[in-house]
């Protein structure tokens, strides 16, 4: 990933590329319905792009709303399984590529959903560039990326040469550059950050928030205490406090149409 990996010595795949969504909870229910309502009208008859699909299981759930969905995903092996996820689908089809040179004309999607991907890609500028070459007027991208603000690195640091996987607490909130010593893999974002990322662009925010996660895992344990803190926290979105939120989720729109 360019400077996102000098001084990272073969870097665990995991690390490197995230890990996609392999079951279906209900915080992917909940993000599926973040993502219908800010697609709209566009999903009938539309045709979307997933710009990085993981083992498919968007694919899969979005191929019902849309006339035409396909999943691009830069790992070969991911892209299999994606690919054999969704075969039975008269609707969906699975690219294995890269997000900085979509293999795509111009102006061929109407949505385009980046869910958790763009921090991964090798240069996220050229990413975002490409995604706006092959929205059509009127289209929108939907994106989810993560949120600086949040007290703990979801993705693990190196330290001392080795991988160590979990949740860190204030990683993200050190200094940029011992912040990307640490976390060489992947970038995380504050609203600034994303804003610069598009300027320039012929696509323009029509919805920015930003969203804590589901919990699932601490339900799963602790069922009353973790459905209390979900409640809680979906809460906080609603007030400044948002800032400590998980993702962010923004909304962009193509001019036209």
């Amino acid at each position: 990933m360019n400077s996102m990996q000098d001084g990272v010595n073969k870097p665990d795949k995991a690390a490197l590329r995230g890990e996609p969504s392999y079951v279906w909870r209900a915080g992917q229910e909940r993000r599926l319905e973040m993502i219908l309502k800010a697609g709209g009208e566009l999903f009938q008859n539309g045709v979307m792009l997933e710009n990085g699909c993981g083992v498919g299981i968007y694919v899969e759930h979005l191929a019902l709303y849309t006339s035409q969905i396909t999943g691009l995903e830069f790992e070969l092996e991911r892209a299999v399984q994606a690919y054999r996820r969704t075969e039975s689908l008269g609707n969906a089809s699975i690219i294995n590529g890269k997000g900085e040179e979509l293999p795509f004309s111009g102006e061929m999607f109407d949505l385009i959903l980046s869910h958790e991907v763009i921090e991964h890609v090798q240069d996220d500028r050229i990413a975002t560039q490409e995604m706006a070459r092959c929205l059509r007027p009127g289209g929108r991208i939907i994106l989810f990326a993560p949120n600086r603000g949040y007290p703990f690195e979801t993705h693990g640091i190196y330290w001392r040469g080795s991988y160590r996987f979990g949740n860190i607490p204030l990683v993200n909130y050190l200094p940029r550059k011992i912040r990307d010593r640490l976390v060489p893999h992947v970038r995380v974002y504050s609203s600034g950050d994303l804003q610069k990322l598009w300027e320039g662009l012929d696509v323009r925010v029509v919805e920015q928030r930003v969203i804590f996660g589901a919990y699932d895992n601490i339900i799963a344990r602790h069922p009353r205490f973790g459905s209390l803190l979900r409640s809680f926290l979906h809460w906080l979105e609603g007030t400044p406090l948002q800032f400590f939120g998980l993702s962010f989720f923004w909304v962009l729109e193509k001019p036209g149409g």
